[in-house]
């Protein structure tokens, strides 16, 4: 029984392809598409990166070896100015940026949904690890945590358009970790069974931040002082956009403890160094806000927040006024950190969430 059309992001990897095979046993036709976003120019052969000829190569050969349709979404202008732009200016503007979670919001669930109404698809897939469910008491699809609670990623996700909810399907949602995943691959003798994860940004496959935002900053950077909280001078910094809260390393001062940046003086090119104790705060607040569920945001809400993907979820309040977000927390919360996303859940249901400020 055919359950309708599918358009599924493959990214040349084993959790997209899995996918595939899953979303065909389900009954669903399955076209693949992968988006071409980004090419390492210097090490094209190696580059494991997201949207680069490597993974096409791999995705298409996939949906050869499963006989399905495949097709490449050229996406470079809109990656270029959605998530490269946007990366070096919050890195010259003194924030951390998440490249993945812009990513999502304007490709992944943004051009790539409109190539799937363009195709007459009926839904749009990818192998990331979240759940998608109707749900009775809020009377609408929501997004849920997958079973897996090493491999969710619905921090992630959390910018999509509540709209297309209803036409996501994530066929991992179920797997609690990667060796049942890769044992699907095996069985199917998928050749990318045992390829490895990309651990790095993908437009920067060497992890060197630095040297991609020297290369790409025309020297806009100068050199400042590192001064702690009262102005006391330590030492000398190489430029601002080289640091980020909570950075230990790579600091070159001495002092009678060790040092943390704890924040910035932009105006005077200062950058603010602290022990780690100064890197805890309980109160945060988000701009550029996304819901998945329509709550009365009037009143204050009981949530569990996460400051960043890997920290741990933690008790908060949220109030909404003027469409910030105010979250304060029950425990004080270590490097909260501007240009990175808080996301906002309730039991396991994802509510939404915003970019710090």
């Amino acid at each position: 029984m055919n359950k309708g059309k599918v358009l599924l992001g493959m990214s040349g990897g084993v959790d997209s392809s899995v996918s595939a095979i899953i979303l065909k046993q389900m009954g669903y036709e399955v076209i693949g598409a992968t988006m071409k976003l980004w090419e390492d120019k210097k090490n094209i052969q190696e580059s494991g990166a997201c949207g680069s000829s490597n993974i096409i190569y791999d995705a298409k050969r996939v949906c050869e070896q499963l006989n399905i349709p495949h097709h490449v979404l050229n996406c470079e202008k809109e990656f270029k100015k959605y998530v490269i732009n946007d990366f070096i200016e919050c890195y010259k503007n003194c924030k951390t940026p998440n490249p993945c979670i812009e990513c999502n919001k304007y490709l992944k669930f943004g051009a790539f949904y409109n190539k799937a109404l363009e195709l007459g698809c009926d839904y749009i897939s990818t192998g990331h690890y979240a759940r998608i469910e109707y749900s009775e008491v809020y009377n609408s699809y929501v997004m849920k945590k997958s079973d897996s609670d090493t491999k969710d990623q619905t921090y992630f996700l959390y910018s999509i358009p509540k709209a297309v909810l209803s036409k996501m399907i994530f066929p991992l949602e179920k797997f609690k970790n990667k060796e049942d995943v890769r044992e699907i691959a095996e069985k199917y003798k998928l050749k990318v069974a045992n390829k490895k994860d990309s651990q790095e940004i993908c437009f920067i496959p060497d992890n060197n931040y630095g040297k991609f935002l020297q290369e790409n900053t025309k020297n806009e950077t100068q050199e400042g002082n590192i001064v702690l909280k009262d102005g006391t001078i330590l030492g000398k910094h190489n430029g601002l956009m080289y640091y980020t809260i909570g950075q230990r390393k790579g600091l070159g001062v001495a002092y009678k403890s060790p040092l943390y940046v704890i924040g910035f003086n932009k105006e005077k090119n200062e950058l603010i160094v602290g022990e780690e104790t100064q890197l805890y705060s309980k109160i945060l607040y988000a701009k550029e806000l996304n819901f998945l569920l329509d709550l009365d945001f009037t009143k204050p809400i009981s949530i569990m927040a996460k400051i960043r993907y890997r920290a741990k979820e933690a008790k908060a309040i949220l109030n909404i006024e003027n469409s910030i977000a105010k979250v304060e927390f029950a425990e004080p919360q270590r490097a909260i950190t501007a240009g990175q996303s808080v996301v906002f859940y309730l039991d396991n249901i994802v509510l939404g969430g915003g970019k710090i400020i």
